[in-house]
């Protein structure tokens, strides 16, 4: 029965994208375009990167505030790397995603060991990670002008004659890895298992605490690999970018499906959440709606998410 609704509730997500994007094609002229339709994929790859590693941590009824922020000091580190330090790009590429980790890593050492909310140590990762962005970069963008290749990791085309940008083809890689991994590996059943009844997990005799620091260390890698995405994509790692991509990432898990209570989700889900935002911030500039008034839509739509968690979550009990 869980898993028919969970099937239902995909449906409904991808019933919704259609609705959003038919309403667009409609509404604008300039919308139902190839040439859009690549853009609102690209345009969403950070997003999904970010929401598909957030799932693991939501699922196991977490939350990671950070990955904002952490992506954007990641980005910086990325320049750290391979501008400040010289490293070649199979070198740093490499460190950067690591970094992401060592920042997840931190918030589940935090939050499993020092018993620190989710919430709050996240929070604190989130500032942290803001503040050392901008003192690591003197609050300077770092370009990456002279570091052969990078840009082409997210603006390069490897299939020949397809006009669809690699970091396209990176978010369909990582999120086919992230399901196989979700659904069939230790680390994804016991995510599961955390998230729908923590303490009858640890009874059964699996380490809780070392399984929860586990999850949010491998979510830190997305974080880490969201930075090199979006600094490949501007050619330069901005320190002052980053807040508000947590709130669209964490929209995008729940609007697939994910239960902010944990112990269900999927990735495919998650994929169909971070297409919806995306298809709503470019119809919304398309239309020339003002920003402020784009931000309010935005709230709104995270708003009839969370409350369409809540329902679920009544009717499941």
């Amino acid at each position: 029965m869980a898993v028919v609704r969970g099937r239902l509730q995909q449906l409904l997500a991808f019933a919704s994208l259609i609705v959003i994007y038919t309403f667009f094609a409609i509404a604008s002229p300039y919308f139902l375009t190839y040439d859009n339709f690549i853009s609102i994929l690209y345009s969403t790859v950070v997003i999904g990167t970010l929401a598909v590693g957030t799932t693991f941590v939501i699922i196991s009824a977490g939350i990671d505030l950070s990955i904002g922020t952490g992506m954007a000091l990641c980005a910086v580190m990325a320049g750290v790397f391979m501008v400040d330090a010289d490293l070649p790009l199979i070198v740093g590429v490499p460190l950067t995603i690591l970094f992401g980790g060592l920042m997840g890593l931190i918030n589940g050492v935090t939050i499993a060991l020092l018993k620190i909310p989710p919430f709050i140590a996240t929070l604190a990762m989130m500032m942290v990670a803001e503040g050392l962005a901008l003192v690591v970069s003197d609050s300077t963008p770092i370009y990456f002008n002279d570091v052969s290749g990078y840009t082409d990791i997210s603006t390069g085309h490897v299939l020949p004659g397809v006009d669809i940008p690699n970091a396209v083809l990176i978010l369909l890689a990582i999120a086919a890895v992230a399901g196989v991994l979700l659904t069939k590996s230790v680390l994804g059943r016991y995510t599961y298992s955390i998230g729908s009844n923590e303490e009858a997990t640890a009874l059964s005799g699996i380490d809780v605490r070392r399984w929860k620091i586990a999850i949010y260390a491998f979510a830190g890698l997305f974080i880490g690999l969201a930075g090199v995405l979006i600094s490949a994509r501007l050619g330069s790692a901005q320190p002052a970018t980053g807040l508000g991509y947590e709130l669209q990432a964490i929209a995008a898990v729940v609007i697939g499906g994910t239960s902010l209570s944990g112990g269900k989700g999927t990735i495919t889900g998650t994929l169909i959440g971070a297409l919806i935002i995306g298809v709503l911030n470019n119809g919304l500039q398309i239309m020339s709606i003002p920003q402020e008034w784009q931000s309010v839509i935005l709230g709104c739509v995270i708003l009839l998410a969370v409350y369409t968690d809540r329902v679920r979550k009544k009717e499941t009990t």
